[in-house]
């Protein structure tokens, strides 16, 4: 796009490794930040935002930068290690810029920005110098289509839209496809409320069903909330039905009825069984929708179920062996297949004949402190819900458990990080 070696586009950037001098890597670049500068100018580059180890967002000042290029970035002095906020004016190149209409002053339409250049001037700083644009711009969430013709213009040629105005969010969402979906939920947890439904809006429902799961409760019931109640069906429908039970559950019980009414029936049935136990009962806290086989399923079969990517390791980790009907509630519980005994066993091996019957399950209306004692007793990675009848209902996985017994607000941010110097250690 340009033969200015002291020119860099922001797209380029995302993604690299970000050095200290000793040459040892303090995280990857996510974003950029630059203050608006209104009619003064083109916004001034003043940091970068680089995700360091443990997923956190830090903020580097542009003057702690002493090497940038399309290969890789180097940093010095101190570097403060307190998760980024934005202040004032700052906005976000890629969370915010990207996808944001623009007209352009010659009177020929509005484009749609897909990336900025940054020229750096002699004094060192970073200026904002030009678009990378696309015009007649037509965006599918489906299929990421984008038509029309790019060209690279001035930032002065341009008329910026208002941060109020709609605005896509096809480049954030192609940009951060690499991060699970834990971490895409904490970059959401950044961005104005506006922003976060924009971007959560572009994501197909199965991306979103996974990333509103890592979402603190209030984020998700707003985010869901924002979506039309069709496509708030079809989400829900994707996620874990525990999940799904624990979102209906906070949103009023009319609109938790209309959705219900919008989903698969088979779906809603999971779910709606799951919404009649208390949450701090076993039924409140598992999912309907373990591994359930017959006694006559063999090893082979077994394992096969347990390589799909679809299973948590938890899950995975124990097949639960049934009478038919093999759809919970199910026939007569008999017992659990660990995954191990898997691993040791003939493939041709019936699991009847290397089940676990000593594995005593648990009432679906035992309290949450017979459920972590069971499972910490017994180094449990998933423990098996049944009714007063014995027909298996579910099963109560690790991560379930450690979700209800964590603070409310374990998913939120915490502050107070030290700062730490590049090459050394925290004092």
């Amino acid at each position: 796009m340009s033969t200015n070696p002291s020119r860099i586009f922001v797209a380029r950037l995302l993604g690299l490794d970000v050095f200290d001098p000793l040459g040892d890597r303090l995280g990857r670049l996510r974003d950029v930040v630059v203050l608006s500068r209104g009619l003064r100018g083109a916004p001034h580059a003043v940091g970068i935002v680089v995700e360091v180890p443990g997923k956190k967002r830090v903020f580097v000042p542009m003057t702690r930068l002493t090497s940038m290029d399309q290969s890789q970035i180097i940093c010095t002095g101190l570097v403060n290690l307190r998760r980024f906020q934005q202040r004032g004016a700052e906005q976000l190149v890629v969370g915010e810029l990207f996808d944001r209409k623009v007209t352009l002053k010659d009177g020929s339409g509005d484009a749609i920005i897909e990336d900025i250049a940054m020229d750096q001037q002699r004094n060192g700083d970073w200026l904002v110098s030009k678009l990378f644009i696309r015009r007649g711009t037509s965006t599918s969430r489906l299929r990421g289509l984008r038509r029309g013709h790019t060209l690279l213009v001035d930032w002065a040629d341009t008329l910026q839209g208002s941060e109020n105005d709609p605005q896509g969010a096809s480049h954030f969402v192609a940009t951060h496809e690499d991060l699970k979906p834990a971490d895409f939920a904490d970059a959401l947890q950044e961005m104005s409320d506006k922003r976060r439904i924009e971007v959560a809006s572009e994501l197909q429902d199965e991306r979103l069903a996974d990333v509103l799961q890592e979402l603190p409760e209030e984020d998700q019931v707003t985010l869901l909330s924002a979506l039309d109640n069709e496509r708030a069906a079809d989400v829900l429908e994707e996620m874990d039905p525990d999940d799904a039970a624990d979102l209906l559950a906070d949103l009023p019980s009319a609109k938790a009825e209309e959705l219900l009414l919008l989903m698969e029936p088979d779906e809603a049935d999971d779910v709606r069984r799951l919404l009649q136990y208390d949450e701090d009962t076993a039924g409140g806290l598992m999912t309907p929708v373990p591994v359930i086989l017959p006694p006559e399923a063999t090893v082979a079969e077994a394992l096969a179920h347990v390589r799909s990517e679809e299973l948590s390791p938890a899950l995975a980790s124990a097949i639960f062996i049934c009478r038919p009907p093999l759809e919970t509630p199910t026939g007569r519980f008999l017992g659990v297949v660990h995954i191990q005994q898997l691993l040791r066993s003939a493939p041709p091996e019936q699991l009847g004949s290397i089940v676990d019957k000593n594995l005593e399950p648990v009432s679906d209306h035992a309290s949450v402190s017979e459920v972590s004692h069971t499972m910490a007793s017994y180094n449990l990675n998933s423990l098996p819900v049944v009714n007063s009848a014995g027909r298996l209902v579910g099963a109560v996985t690790v991560d379930d458990l450690l979700d209800h017994l964590l603070p409310d607000d374990w998913r939120t941010h915490e502050d107070g990080a030290p700062i730490r110097k590049l090459g050394g250690r925290i004092g």
